[in-house]
């Protein structure tokens, strides 16, 4: 099988990822991609500047965005909707809002670091708010380890980057951590839908490890109006990409993949194409309809 021309899942410095929108399709399209979606976590502020590089570089733009939502006792699962209307007055509201409350969120989780001795830089956090972007734990981590009062702490615990801090401080269950509770994955999936697009689950096993509870979650989803399942992705396995296709056949939902770029530098995420098919089919629907890089 051919390798990938498409790639479903990228971050602008809208959300958290290290570029511009137009820069992101550009680097998409030296990368050899010919089917992109910029899909900026609860915000859709960088599609129009995405779209107009996409005819600019030849590389077909979806518009597109990932929704964080919570369900039962998982409270950061995300949810992908491709072909939406990024002009929708409704959509941009309800994710104006969710990122209001991640923005409350990410407050309380500063309050909870400085209760734990670390001083937080407010300076970009500001101008963040300011600028109308999203506030997550990225950029909450940053404005701890950038703050040079933290420098000696943070060299004795070993924190030299976002990657390492998130984890020690910021996940479930650990000392500065604070549940979401909004939007649901029931209410992300509506949200798409009303607005025109097709959900899809992104990187169910980076979320959840258990075999057996990401295909009951994936039932779940489907139920609930879910449209497809990111199958492919760079930290699956060809076991998880297996597993994953065959419940999709199942269910007759969509596979779809995506390197999930967010910089050229960034630690993890720093290519396109950089997920692998496995020697399986993906099926793309009305994300790609006329076929193209499907």
């Amino acid at each position: 099988m051919p390798a990938p021309r498409f790639d479903l899942q990228s971050h602008s410095v809208h959300s958290d990822g290290d570029h511009q929108p137009a820069e992101v399709v550009a680097y998409a399209a030296e990368a050899g991609v010919e089917l992109l979606a910029l899909s900026d976590h609860d915000t859709i502020d960088g599609v129009q500047e995405a779209l107009d590089a996409g005819a600019e570089h030849g590389v077909r733009v979806v518009p597109a965005t990932e929704i964080s939502a919570v369900e039962g006792p998982y409270e950061d699962l995300h949810v992908l909707g491709y072909g939406i209307d990024h002009h929708d007055p409704v959509l941009a509201e309800r994710l104006l809002d969710a990122r209001e409350d991640r923005v409350r969120r990410a407050d309380a989780m500063g309050e909870r670091l400085r209760e734990l001795g670390y001083e937080v830089d407010p300076a970009p956090l500001e101008a963040r708010r300011a600028a109308g972007k999203p506030i997550g734990r990225p950029h909450l981590s940053a404005a701890v380890l950038e703050h040079p009062a933290n420098a000696d702490r943070l060299a004795v615990e070993g924190h030299g980057d976002v990657s390492s801090f998130i984890p020690a401080y910021l996940i479930q269950g650990a000392p500065a951590y604070v549940a979401r509770t909004y939007p649901t994955v029931g209410e992300a999936i509506d949200w798409i839908h009303e607005a025109g697009g097709v959900a899809v689950w992104a990187h169910p096993f980076w979320d959840i490890d258990a075999r057996a509870e990401v295909v009951d979650a994936i039932d779940r989803f489907a139920d609930k109006g879910l449209d497809g399942v990111e199958v492919f992705y760079p930290t699956h396995t060809v076991e998880h990409a297996e597993l994953l296709l065959e419940r999709c056949h199942e269910r007759g939902l969509l596979a779809t993949g995506s390197s999930d770029f967010h910089g050229v530098e960034h630690k993890l995420f720093s290519r396109f194409l950089a997920f692998d098919l496995h020697g399986l089919e993906p099926r793309l629907g009305p994300v790609a309809p006329d076929g193209a890089a499907g």
